[in-house]
């Protein structure tokens, strides 16, 4: 046995389940040894004894529940990983819990594959176990409180707020925070984004505010934070009009210089940003010439380099009857690009495209 080998524990109460999977992951025993208890107590007085690596704990069992296992875990060996299985859980929470590095969340019954596949992948990462709501979501840590049907305080602290979430054999019974309590409260806590929590076990709540089911709790909750950012995007898509607005505002001076077709500020791979055609010509379509424009300003860049000298900040080329004026404005990956006639007055074109680049820059 190698002195360096790392060392998984496995606890559930069903002696049949442990034995099985001691069994199926026994070919793994060169990469981690394995051990197998029934019981919480049983964990503890295990890594009492010996270093674990990687906790695998059931969530339901007697006397000591896989919750208060894993508090446990963070408080005496927060580098020790945990890997949470139950027969209790959802999709989206398995979803969830399964991106996050040291803290995962598999669903019974699970392929062996999978749970080795879990295994080695936290015994590969450095990270360890953390107390932080940023590790897992905190509707995680509310479920595994409602499966395991505890009676606990979940305290929760977000930048300068304390809430307090608490249960009584799993059911979410009183919430408070600073100045809301009940469903208010606890609505307002699951909107909080990151914070530190601390679950205190066998605590009762003063005071009994809530009766609606957990799950119902949960469900509103997430549609609440769903119509937040329903409002958060309006928001910037109202922002977002707005700064266009004032873009359209800045850049009329050059549409208005006569023999001017068609402005389109865009980046260098052609996206365009906002496109201003004028009276007289509404044919060009705008993606199509960003398009164009993304594969002439990369030829122009090749160009730059093979030349060894510093990037093109100003273009203007002459097509026939057309001429197409291109200026960078500086810092930004934004180009500013002007089509028109030949009888244009090109003197005043590029001071009206100097002025307006210093306009718009605040608005990109």
């Amino acid at each position: 046995m190698a002195l360096l080998q790392k060392r998984v524990l496995i606890v559930d109460d069903e002696e049949d389940l442990t034995w099985t999977l001691s069994k199926k992951l026994s070919k793994d025993s060169d990469k981690f040894q394995l051990l197998t208890v029934n019981s919480g107590v049983e964990a503890i007085e295990a890594m009492n004894q010996l270093p674990v690596d990687l906790v695998i704990t059931d969530v339901r069992m007697p006397e000591v529940s896989g919750l208060e296992l894993l508090v446990q875990i963070k408080d005496r060996y927060p580098q020790t990983k945990v890997i949470i299985m139950t027969a209790y859980g959802s999709d989206d929470v398995k979803n969830e819990a399964n991106q996050r590095g040291c803290f995962r969340y598999v669903e019974k019954p699970f392929e062996i594959n999978e749970l080795r596949k879990l295994i080695l992948e936290a015994l590969s990462e450095d990270k360890g176990f953390k107390g932080s709501v940023a590790d897992f979501h905190l509707s995680d840590i509310i479920q595994l409180n409602c499966l395991g049907r505890l009676t606990s305080a979940l305290e929760v602290k977000h930048e300068h707020e304390t809430g307090q979430i608490y249960f009584d054999n799993g059911n979410i019974v009183h919430c408070e925070t600073d100045r809301l309590s009940g469903e208010n409260a606890f609505y307002h806590i699951m909107s909080w984004q990151g914070g530190e929590f601390t679950v205190k076990r066998n605590v009762k709540s003063p005071h009994e505010t809530i009766d609606k089911g957990w799950q119902s709790l949960l469900l509103e909750a997430m549609q609440q934070v769903d119509e937040h950012s329903d409002k958060v995007l309006e928001q910037k898509e109202k922002e977002k009009r707005r700064r266009i607005r004032s873009i359209h505002l800045q850049l009329e001076p050059v549409l208005k210089t006569e023999g001017t077709d068609f402005i389109l500020l865009h980046n260098s791979a052609g996206f365009p940003v906002t496109f201003m055609p004028s009276d007289e010509n509404g044919k060009l379509e705008a993606t199509e010439l960003g398009n164009h424009l993304s594969t002439f300003l990369g030829e122009v860049g090749k160009l730059q380099k093979n030349l060894q000298t510093t990037p093109a900040q100003f273009l203007e080329c002459q097509f026939g009857n057309m001429i197409l004026v291109s200026s960078k404005v500086p810092d930004k990956d934004v180009w500013l690009t002007i089509l028109g006639k030949t009888s244009v007055n090109i003197g005043l074109l590029r001071l009206e495209i100097r002025k307006s680049i210093k306009k718009i820059v605040p608005f990109l």
